[in-house]
């Protein structure tokens, strides 16, 4: 697991980084393919529960001592940490470009960018290029199968599952320093709960777009699905798969309906679907 020693709860973290990504994803009519969906649901509503109690005023207390800059740099600086994962993946998917790009970026913000607290990379044309297991999984052909909620780490797949044992314990520089590092009050750990404290903050600005959704679960479902969608084929997937993930090519879809049922969701609370308004749209 990628933080054995960590507190389960703090795991979670990782996982709600993710709401910081949805913000604007167009999610059509939800996919029926879900056949956990209500034990998902179950595990989905305890994550929550363990969130609002535990981590996200802890990410509130981050927020309060640190401003935007310094929250920028430690972002930068986990992010180029994490480059090895990347390039290990895209070597094992037979990316060698990929592969050089990802170690470029990493070794000039690394010198260029003050131990990665700078992101001068992407200013000299090596833009950020993410990957992990999961994706490496998809592209030599292994299903994706069932969309699984985990606890604490929230949504995934039965295929997207292993890069939580094979990225954290081969990959993540995080994982190998801790497990490599012992101290009298665990402090090996402390780069990885910053991490997972800084993620977690990151989340705060799409809260809203959660609050305004018609179903939040199914949200966080498609919008996982739809990311991970995206990553497999560098943001250009092909229309046909677009489609079968959003459910258009099901029989006797109408998007009007799926239009009518949000807008009698938010007609029913309008308070939440108010704060799901973009900023300035007042």
């Amino acid at each position: 697991m990628p933080f054995p020693h960590v507190p389960s709860w703090l795991r979670r973290v990782a996982a709600l980084g993710l709401v910081s990504l949805l913000a604007g994803c167009a999610i059509a009519k939800p996919r029926t393919d879900d056949p956990l969906e209500k034990v998902n649901r179950k595990v989905y509503a305890f994550n929550d529960a363990v969130d609002q109690a535990v981590i996200r005023p802890v990410a509130v207390g981050y927020r309060k001592i640190t401003n935007p800059p310094v929250r920028r740099s430690v972002s930068d600086f986990f992010t180029n940490l994490r480059q090895p994962v990347t390039v290990a993946n895209d070597l094992l998917q037979a990316r060698p470009k990929q592969a050089l790009q990802s170690t470029g970026r990493f070794l000039v913000n690394l010198t260029l960018g003050i131990g990665g607290l700078f992101d001068p990379a992407s200013s000299l044309g090596l833009p950020l290029q993410e990957t992990d297991f999961g994706v490496t999984l998809a592209r030599w052909g292994v299903p994706e199968g069932d969309y699984i909620v985990l606890p604490f780490l929230g949504p995934s797949t039965v295929r997207d599952v292993w890069q939580v044992p094979v990225d954290g314990y081969f990959f993540d520089p995080l994982t190998i320093y801790a497990r490599n590092h012992s101290y009298h009050y665990g402090q090996q750990y402390i780069p990885q709960l910053v991490y997972l404290v800084n993620l977690r903050s990151r989340a705060f600005d799409a809260e809203s777009f959660l609050k305004s959704a018609y179903d939040p679960y199914v949200f966080v479902r498609d919008a996982y699905r739809q990311r991970r969608l995206y990553k497999i084929y560098d943001g250009n997937p092909p229309a046909s798969v677009i489609d079968q993930m959003q459910g258009l090519d099901q029989q006797g879809f109408d998007p009007d309906e799926l239009l009518q049922e949000q807008h009698h969701w938010e007609n029913k609370h309008p308070k939440q679907a108010d704060q799901g308004d973009p900023p300035g749209s007042h």
